[in-house]
């Protein structure tokens, strides 16, 4: 049955693609979509985005082995969607036209702010494209049934291969579509997985949590903080540290902010946002259910021993609400679930390899080109849909070297291929290796690079064009060589290198350090700017501000009154 789900998921995923895919020189319709999708389809695709295979797994693997402590992670994952929806979405959704660099260089036009863009988005998310797709050949492997490290490199390659296809050939819209299947999927299934959990426990969530805490061998300390953090020199700091950066590093990564792009207004914004923290809510409540089920139901030792992450908890778990005698019924739904997590992983990796294409295309093939063709970017007043979002108020693209948009599509989904084969190269390098460091380290480098790139440029009048390089390159090499230091990277059994200890961090994560150390350069930049040039480009700002903020038509700073 297994092999006949995943036969039918790559089918009707591809199928989806190449209808929804965008004609050669439909630039608008590979970036956003054209801005086709309902709020309702809109917010699903987000929430799919959002939830990565990293997410369910590695939520429910904590939920299940360190109880409280799993479950404040996961409300920090929801925390994090509405902090996007209450500061960063209508702003993103005015400034932006295809990518985080158009949204940047907005205020502050020119083709060291677009490289820079581009460098960081593709730090952010390769380290997480990594761990998705070593997973998908491990969950792949355990779905038909085989084993073996040339099967699970071969699955690795396979499925690399048709992530790639995905966001080359469907573009915006057809990793919608991927997106939307997946999420109704993983919720659909896990909702019924969570009724069923809750049944066994006479529709008693208390003694669902006495159970757990019985099973989990912790005793109390199991519904208490501190479980997660016990070995660290600073528990309180260390937890405050981590989700901290759960909370503001989710909500600036790349592959989530582009859905913004795609809204045909700050309304219809608004309401795929709420659409998108409702589906999130759901997961959390689902993924605490089942976290907790498999600690009642199967135990702490055991998930511990089949997984020392946890991050096989959700499938246990999710089996063990059947009980020992599972039905035909009971085999389509655990077959239901284990294509959900699949669906997860093919569409969490392509919405990733679509985000780095796109901004690798627009921001430095595409951009590049003009800025040698001698117009370049310009700061202007281009409404959201009356030009390039960077030029001049024109509707052009800045020069008279642009690239025709057939072209441009070419070098969108060329840049996908030249993103997707090194990551899975580097996926069968590291895939038997602990890869949590990389996890963690994305969500640093958007909390502590682009959350404040972000909030800085949208907000912030005196923000310059240097303080934004110091923010993007500084808050990302600190957050990097922090990170080294963690017990995640060395001195720990788990650690991605167990065998050596180079260990200088006091945290598990570099939140606490690496975010205000991103907001300081930022600030530090700005101060240190040339006078005259910090002035004019407080005038670009002010010039666009009303567009950034409100959706107003902007100003041009050299217009009168």
């Amino acid at each position: 049955m297994s092999l006949v789900a995943f036969t039918a998921v790559v089918t009707l995923t591809l199928l989806l693609c190449v209808l929804t895919g965008p004609d050669r020189d439909d630039l608008d319709g590979f970036y956003t979509g054209f801005g086709a999708l309902s709020p309702m389809r809109n917010g699903l695709a987000i929430a799919g985005d959002y939830i990565s295979a990293a997410t369910v797994l590695g939520t429910g693997g904590v939920i299940a082995l360190l109880g409280y402590d799993g479950v404040v992670l996961a409300l920090s994952t929801a925390l994090s969607l509405t902090l996007l929806m209450f500061l960063l979405a209508e702003p993103l959704r005015n400034a932006g036209r295809f990518t985080m660099g158009d949204v940047l260089a907005r205020r502050m036009p020119g083709r060291a702010v677009r490289i820079a863009a581009c460098a960081t988005t593709l730090a952010a998310l390769l380290p997480l494209m990594l761990v998705q797709l070593a997973g998908a050949g491990d969950l792949l492997s355990f779905m038909l049934g085989f084993s073996g490290e040339g099967v699970e490199t071969g699955c690795v390659v396979t499925l690399g291969a048709l992530m790639i296809g995905y966001a080359a050939i469907g573009g915006m819209k057809g990793t919608a579509l991927i997106q939307i299947l997946k999420i109704v999927t993983l919720l659909g299934s896990g909702t019924v997985v969570a009724v069923l959990i809750l049944r066994r426990f006479d529709w008693d969530p208390g003694a669902l949590l006495t159970a757990a805490r019985d099973g989990s061998g912790a005793g109390p300390a199991f519904l208490r903080s501190g479980l997660q953090f016990a070995d660290s020199p600073n528990p309180r700091l260390d937890m405050i540290s981590s989700e901290l950066t759960v909370v503001l590093g989710g909500a600036a990564l790349p592959h989530v902010t582009m859905r913004m792009y795609t809204a045909r207004s700050a309304r219809e914004t608004r309401r795929s946002m709420s659409w998108a923290v409702a589906c999130v809510s759901l997961f959390v409540l689902v993924i605490t259910v089942v976290g907790f089920g498999a600690t009642a139901l199967i135990g702490r030792a055991a998930l511990a021993e089949d997984d020392p992450q946890g991050n096989t908890a959700y499938l246990l778990g999710s089996r063990a609400a059947f009980g020992a005698d599972i039905s035909t019924a009971g085999t389509l739904v655990f077959t239901t679930v284990t294509t959900a997590l699949f669906l997860t992983l093919l569409a969490s990796v392509a919405g990733m390899i679509l985000a780095c294409a796109n901004s690798l295309a627009h921001d430095v093939f595409a951009h590049g080109r003009r800025g040698k063709g001698g117009g370049g970017d310009r700061a202007g007043g281009g409404g959201k849909d009356g030009g390039d979002g960077d030029g001049d108020g024109d509707g052009k693209d800045g020069g008279g070297a642009a690239l025709s948009a057939r072209r441009e599509m070419r070098l969108a989904r060329a840049s996908a291929l030249a993103i997707g084969v090194p990551a899975i190269l580097l996926a069968v390098l590291v895939k038997d290796r602990n890869l949590q460091p990389l996890v963690t380290l994305s969500f640093c480098l958007g909390a502590s690079a682009l959350a404040p790139a972000l909030v800085y440029s949208l907000f912030w009048r005196r923000f310059t064009r240097a303080g934004l390089l110091c923010t993007l390159l500084g808050g990302s090499l600190g957050a990097a060589a922090l990170m080294t230091g963690t017990n995640l990277v060395s001195g720990a059994p788990h650690a991605a290198f167990p065998n050596h200890d180079f260990t200088w961090f006091p945290f598990t994560t570099t939140g606490l350090v690496s975010i205000p150390l991103g907001f300081f350069l930022g600030w530090l930049g700005t101060r240190l700017s040339d006078r005259g040039g910090a002035a004019e480009q407080r005038r670009q700002y002010e010039a666009v501000e009303g567009l950034i903020l409100a959706g107003a038509a902007a100003r041009h700073p050299n217009w009168p009154g």
